[in-house]
Formats: C-alpha cells, structure tokens, sequence
C-alpha cells in the first residue's frame, strides 16, 4: 500500500501539471487571438487610410485593386515575406490574396477579395454584413466599406517569431512552475507527513502496551491539538492502567483480611483446637459485615460507572435530610465524645435530587469524620443558599489532610496514612462513591484542608 506521502505527491504532480498546461494553452490561445486581432486592426487602418486617399484623388474606386497590391500592411512583405510567399505555418502569403474586401454601399464587392466563397470581385455581401465592416467615407458621403473576409489574418516572419518565442517562454515558465510547485510541495508534505508518523508509531507502541507514551509535535495546527489530545490519552490509560491494578490489589487486600480471620477460626474451630463462643461469634460477624460493606460498595461503584444506578429524583427540601442526619449520627458522636451540630444559614432553596442519594452522602462524610477525629472533637454541617446553588459544607477540626494528599483523597482505595488498616464496617470506597454520587446528580465536591486544623468538604447542587 502506498504511504500517505506518495499519494499526496501524485496528487500534486498530477494537479500542477494539468494547471500549467492549462495555463499555457489558454495563454497562448489568448495571446495569438489578440496579436491577430492587433495585426488586423492596423492593416484595416492602413487600408482605410489607403482607400480614402484613392477615392479622394481620383473620385472613383476604378484601378482600387492596384492599392490592395501596394498597400504596406502589416502581413505584407515588407515585414518579412517575398515574391514568392513567406513561411506562415498557417498557409503561404498571398499578394492577391488579402484578408479584406472593398464593397459599395449596396453590397457589391468593388476590390480585394479572397479564396473564400462569397468573398471574391462581384460577389454581393448581405446587407447585415456591411454592419461588420468598416465605414469609407469622403466629405461625409459614404463611398464604400471595408470588409474583413473569414479568411484567418495572416502573419509575417517577425510576427510568426514573435508568437514562438511566446510559446517557448510559456513553455519553460510551466516547467519551472512545474519544479517550484514540486519542490516546496515537497517540503510542505514531509513537514505535514512527518507528525502523522510520529502519530502512527505512537499509536502502534500504545497498542502494543507501553502505555504513557508521549509524541513531541510543536505545531499549533490540528495536528499539533491532535498531539496534544493524543498524549492527555496516553497519560490518561496509564493512570487508568495504574489505577486498576493499584484497585486490583487493594481489593485483594481488604478481602483477604477477613477471609483470613474468618478462616483462621473455622479451621480451628472444625479442628477442635478452639471452642465457639460470643466473642468469636461477635469478630466473624465483623468480618463478614465488613465484606459485605465492601461488595456493597463495589457494586454501587459499577452501577455508577456504567450509568445504570437508579436515581429516584424528587424535588425536595434538603432541611429534612439535614436535620435527620444528625439526629442519626449524634448518638454515635457522643459515644467518641464527638461534638455533631447542624447550622442552617437562612431559608433553604429548593433542589431536585435523590433522597437517599443525599442521605448516604451526608452519612458517609460523617462517618468519616467521626471515624478520624479523637475524643474532644467537633463537626460542624452548614447549608446555604449562595448563587442559585445550594451549598452544604461538612467540617471538622481534625488533623487534617496533607496538600500532596488532597488531590487524591476521592480516588478509590487511596488512603491519606499508607498503614493504616480499613476500620471496621469500612470499605476504604467512601469517597469515591461520595464523589460520585454528588456528580451524578449535577453537583460538585471539593475539599479543603490545613494541616493540625480543619478538613471542610464542600457540596454544591443547583437549585430547581
């Protein structure tokens, strides 16, 4: 198959040669129009001047023929021809034999005449042709017309070099246009094929798995946007790519922990090495509550990444789910010594969203904090209303998130303290979940925090 380079260059080949030998053609055809054209308005004029002379001298057109013989033309051999012709490619020049006709007013031609028929001494020209030709006249008395006849003008031996020399500069100008056209063309493909195969080679090596991999184009060009897409692509799988396989092994981990446990038991206990009793009972049912929290929450992360978690939106006030929220957890703070307040700035508008949804946001920001803060601690849940949106904040003075860490606290599985383990009843999903569920519903989620000082997460959803 050819490369794209081949192609574009026949194009091109093909395109300027058929341009330049348009251009010639119509030139020279337009430039032998006009030339004849020019040589046929002078020795009209000649003539006229010739004729009128004759007629004013000798007040009849008897011997006219004699001033078509002697008149100087252009065509005629005084610019080139002899006695016996010249060498005109159209055909030999003719004395007798002029391109032009004397007619009387009525038609009748008096003088001149050519080979053509209808055009020879005593052929009667139609009226409507005189209105071709060019008056004579004398005192203001019309006495006669000049005709030019079908007859192509001839050219003499300077004209017919001139209109050479013409050509063949045509010629080599098309060829030099020619080579131009190819040469710069040339350069313009290489410089427009050579990013198309840095794109190729970059397609075929992220193909092949090396995933990452960055082209260097600098044109601003589509091309150049074409790279730059291109390269936010690569980067992009190899996030992916280290995402899942990061996912892959935190999953493998937070499901081999208590399998672990809950195997260690079983076999012991199907061994006889250890006797049932409640805080066994109690441990397994931890571990395995806590394995269903985690493919509770990984199932709600693939309903949501393929769009098929259903959201029941109703238009609601969100001062009840607020209010009912904390009433929930206030008894769970008070168990860590956690102080829980809901503060409500003004009236609350009204938003379409998912009751549950919102509820299970609010939970697991919540939890969360509850979870990281130390006896002594507080929360604070904040609502507004603040250009057209509806705006919930969740904060608490614990000891903060690490700027390096804030970027990636929504990923799935990402973890502020490395070795710290999942607590109990804890997927480690929370917030990628959280992050989700905001934005399926046309919210936004950040969050801010100092270090030894506060952590606030912001929501922000559109009012109805």
């Amino acid at each position: 198959m050819r490369s794209i380079s081949v192609k574009i260059t026949l194009v091109l080949i093909v395109v300027s040669l058929a341009g330049s030998l348009f251009t010639a053609f119509y030139i020279q055809n337009r430039t032998k129009n006009a030339f004849d054209i020019f040589i046929k308005n002078q020795d009209e004029r000649v003539l006229v001047e010739a004729l009128t002379d004759y007629y004013r001298d000798n007040q009849s057109w008897d011997g006219v023929d004699e001033v078509f013989k002697g008149a100087a033309l252009y065509s005629s051999s005084n610019y080139g021809y002899g006695e016996s012709g010249g060498n005109n490619p159209n055909r030999p020049f003719d004395r007798g034999s002029l391109p032009f006709v004397l007619a009387a007013d009525s038609g009748l031609i008096i003088a001149g005449g050519t080979s053509h028929t209808g055009y020879q001494t005593g052929d009667t020209l139609a009226v409507k042709e005189l209105s071709n030709g060019i008056k004579l006249e004398n005192d203001g008395e019309i006495i006669g017309w000049l005709i030019a006849g079908p007859i192509p003008q001839l050219r003499n031996n300077p004209q017919q070099s001139f209109l050479n020399t013409v050509q063949q500069g045509l010629i080599i100008s098309s060829l030099v246009t020619l080579l131009i056209a190819l040469t710069l063309g040339g350069i313009l493909i290489l410089s427009f094929t050579r990013p198309i195969r840095k794109l190729a080679n970059a397609t075929e090596a992220v193909a092949g798995g090396e995933l990452g991999f960055q082209v260097e184009i600098n044109s601003r060009d589509e091309l150049g946007r074409l790279a730059t897409s291109f390269n936010s692509m690569s980067a992009d799988l190899e996030k992916a790519d280290r995402t899942r396989k990061q996912m892959t092994a935190d999953i493998a981990h937070d499901l081999r922990t208590p399998l672990s446990v809950l195997h260690g038991y079983t076999e012991a206990m199907s061994e006889g090495k250890l006797t049932g009793n409640p805080d066994i009972y109690r441990v397994m049912h931890q571990q395995a509550q806590h394995l269903n929290y985690l493919i509770d929450d990984l199932r709600t992360l693939s309903l949501l990444d393929s769009g098929e978690l259903n959201f029941q939106i109703q238009n609601i006030n969100p001062l009840f789910i607020l209010q009912q929220t904390t009433d929930a957890f206030h008894p769970i703070a008070l168990e860590k010594d956690v102080g829980l307040t809901l503060d409500i700035e003004g009236s609350l508008p009204q938003v379409n969203l998912d009751p549950d949804r919102l509820t299970q946001v609010l939970g697991n920001l919540v939890n969360n904090a509850i979870h990281i803060l130390s006896a002594g601690g507080k929360i604070k849940i904040t609502a507004g209303f603040d250009e057209d949106s509806l705006v919930i904040q969740v904060m608490d003075d614990g000891p903060g998130i690490k700027v390096e860490d804030l970027p990636q606290i929504f990923d799935r599985f990402y973890r502020v303290d490395k070795y710290r383990q999942p607590d109990e009843g804890s997927s480690g999903l929370g917030l990628a979940i959280t992050k989700n569920l905001v934005e399926a519903q046309g919210g936004t989620i950040t969050a801010e925090s100092e270090p030894g000082k506060e952590t606030t997460f912001t929501i922000k959803f559109p009012a109805a």
